[in-house]
């Protein structure tokens, strides 16, 4: 009976530990799975109609799926928009349209939306219509639009949402006249409309700075209008503070981005695990002995960018914003289509030089 007894207990531990291997081979599977990868583009966006009383916003975007071998599924999109303005918004109203604009589309006209496929790697068009109607609508400054969608797929039923800011005011060159004296040099605020992530650095300066510039020039743009423009910025509702993060966060200044779990696990996200954690040690043990700042050096340049929420204007001031991508490659390019010289600068740095 004993070895009888020890076969079983082989035999029984042999499978115990084959199906932990089994349910780890499936676990460690899941986590190299996308799920459902499917986006949606910000789109170019027209302002078709532009009366006083009545506006029309007319967006071409696309449902981008990005999963690998896997079709992902929209059962579910729709839009709202908030309107920021200089002044009451009574009696102003808003409606909102989706499109589909794909060639087995449905031609319906009730506003319905028929469950979608998204073939493995296509995009399919789509059309957001935005019409804004009012007594008076000059006072109006950008039309935040919030695409809702759902997908569906390996991932399950995932809730989704694709924020698109459209400026509607856009203020005349003149508006930049005013010189101001500084200490090596004379300075010129310029005048812009609310920039997103629809514009183009290059050609927000040959808008706008290109009718001032002389000779000799300098032009300078603060980093978070260049990662906005970049689209490096998303909503607080699509991060998942992870155990780490959500410990962290208390050790760092109430005034940090990085003091609360979302936004410093927007950090996490972007250098790992890892890289956080060694640097916070390391910066804690450098700190006791009155040195720092080391955290920041050892976390990477994304981590003194990082602006949690409310750390920009309206609309972004709900939006995570990091910081800009290769800022180098924008001044260049900068340089080499206008002529000026360039630098992305963080205005709030008052400890620069």
């Amino acid at each position: 009976m004993g070895t009888i007894g020890s076969i079983l207990i082989g035999i029984i531990g042999g499978a115990i530990g084959a199906i932990v291997l089994i349910l780890l081979g499936l676990d460690l599977q899941y986590r190299q799975k996308p799920g459902n990868k499917l986006e949606v583009t910000s789109g170019n966006w027209e302002l078709e109609v532009y009366e006083p009383q009545r506006y029309l916003l007319v967006g071409e975007l696309q449902l981008c799926n990005r999963t690998r071998r896997l079709e992902i599924m929209v059962p579910e999109i729709w839009a709202e928009v908030k309107l920021l303005s200089s002044s009451s918004l009574d009696g102003v109203t808003t409606s909102t349209q989706i499109l589909p604009r794909f060639s087995e589309a449905s031609d319906r006209t009730d506003g319905y939306w028929e469950g979608h496929i998204v073939k493995i790697g296509k995009s399919d068009p789509i059309e957001v219509t935005v019409e804004i109607c009012g007594p008076d609508l000059r006072s109006l400054k950008v039309a935040w639009v919030k695409i809702h969608y759902v997908t569906y797929g390996p991932g399950g039923r995932i809730p989704c949402v694709r924020h698109v800011v459209v400026p509607l005011r856009f203020p005349h060159t003149e508006d930049s006249k005013r010189w101001r004296p500084a200490a090596n040099a004379d300075v010129l605020p310029i005048h812009t409309h609310l920039l997103t992530e629809l514009d183009d650095p290059v050609a927000i300066v040959q808008r706008y700075v290109m009718p001032h510039a002389q000779t000799g020039d300098i032009v300078t743009l603060g980093e978070t209008p260049i990662a906005i423009m970049q689209g490096r910025f998303h909503h607080p509702s699509t991060v998942k503070p992870g155990w780490l993060a959500k410990r962290l966060c208390y050790f760092f200044l109430p005034t940090s981005s990085l003091a609360t779990a979302c936004g410093l696990q927007t950090l996490v996200d972007i250098v790992g695990p890892v890289r956080v954690f060694i640097a916070f040690v390391i910066g804690a043990i450098a700190k006791i002995f009155g040195q720092p700042g080391f955290f920041y050096r050892l976390a990477g340049e994304q981590a003194r960018l990082i602006d949690d929420v409310t750390g920009t204007l309206p609309p972004y001031d709900q939006f995570i914003v990091l910081g800009p991508d290769n800022p180098q490659a924008i001044v260049n390019q900068i340089q080499r289509e206008t002529g000026l010289s360039a630098a992305i600068v963080d205005v709030n740095d008052l400890k620069s030089s």
